[in-house]
């Protein structure tokens, strides 16, 4: 008997749900769906490493025993660089995916960037795909959205500090 489900023609490490899956479980994208504290404890660490490079420079910048807010402020800013970079690739990622499970049409390539392609969507996997947008990328890109909104009010924080003193 022939089935009546559609044949995906798109190669399976082009997949939208392939792609999806392997975000889930790259231990550097999964970072990006763990508990409060599985996902703060990367950055934070992050954080704290990135002050071996910042210290030094703030340090020379600001006397630490002469300007210790000004080199703490300075050194801490310098030190979010590194983990702020690593956010905003978890969001990069998870925003593609997303794009790509939200789409009702598959661009890919069956053998190289000459050939692109494009699939339509049966409607069962396009719901499929969306619900999967809704209920779990979406939460993560919130999360990430809320991170940098806390990133850029504790800079917004330390500016402040920085003119008072």
């Amino acid at each position: 008997m022939p089935s009546s489900a559609p044949v995906c023609p798109v190669p399976l490490e082009q997949q939208p749900m392939h792609e999806y899956q392997e975000l889930r479980e790259s231990w550097f994208f999964r970072w990006a769906t763990l508990d409060v504290w599985g996902y703060l404890k990367p950055t934070l660490i992050l954080w704290s490493l990135s002050w071996l490079i910042s210290f030094p420079v703030a340090a020379t910048s600001f006397s630490p025993s002469k300007h210790p807010v000004h080199f703490f402020l300075f050194g801490a800013a310098g030190a979010m660089i590194l983990p702020t970079l690593a956010l905003v690739r978890l969001y990069l990622g998870w925003w593609y995916v997303r794009n790509r499970l939200a789409q009702p049409l598959v661009v890919y390539e069956e053998s190289g960037w000459y050939d692109g392609q494009v699939w339509e969507k049966p409607d069962d996997i396009l719901q499929r795909d969306r619900l999967i947008v809704t209920y779990q990328i979406q939460s993560i890109l919130k999360r990430l959205k809320i991170t940098f909104g806390v990133i850029a009010g504790l800079f917004g924080v330390g500016v402040v500090v920085w003119q008072i003193f």
